[in-house]
């Protein structure tokens, strides 16, 4: 019974607690606003690129076109993942990080595409964090926040389900939660 001793969880309990209040602090803040349309800000750059040829519906060509236009400018490459949406006849690269989109998109003029570069504000490149738009390091992160945070409510319901004052109230609150969550889904 080591592993489930009282002490030993509450000590699991607190530490990961205070371990994970930045990070959690950051996705409850930007998970709240977002839902209330509070997504941050951008300062957008738009370029008009001449091309050789047209723009192909092909990945790491359009990948390389923005990350060479990028280099020009000294400013690396986001750090999400691209891809391509096809608009009628018109062809779009998107590719978001945590501190830049970017987007090239075709024109009327088969040689000449737009690109438009969008530097986040502060609240937004947490906002694109909370996205998982930002790199392989913090997706680790918060894959690890995730599963912190879900030992820290094991945690916490197994201490007070060993509390045979609290038992009954665990049951009831634990009930109440799936009712409501339920509830919840239904009704969206």
């Amino acid at each position: 019974m080591g592993l489930f001793n009282r002490s030993v969880l509450m000590k699991a309990h607190a530490l990961l607690a205070a371990f994970i209040l930045p990070v959690a602090v950051m996705f409850f803040v930007t998970g709240a606003l977002y839902t209330w349309g509070m997504k941050g800000e951008y300062n957008t750059s738009v370029y008009k690129l001449h091309l050789k040829k047209p723009l192909q519906n092909e990945l790491e060509g359009l990948v390389n076109l923005v990350s060479g236009e990028l280099k020009k400018q000294n400013l690396p490459s986001p750090t999400g993942q691209a891809k391509i949406k096809k608009i009628g006849d018109s062809l779009q690269l998107e590719w978001s990080g945590s501190s830049m989109d970017v987007i090239l998109e075709t024109t009327p003029q088969p040689l000449i595409a737009k690109l438009k570069i969008k530097h986040t504000s502060w609240h937004r490149q947490f906002v694109q964090l909370h996205k998982a738009k930002g790199g392989d390091p913090f997706k680790v992160y918060a894959t690890i926040f995730a599963i912190a945070l879900l030992l820290l409510l094991v945690t916490g319901f197994i201490m007070a389900w060993q509390m045979p004052k609290l038992r009954k109230l665990t049951l009831v609150s634990t009930t109440l939660g799936v009712v409501v969550f339920v509830a919840m889904i239904l009704s969206s």
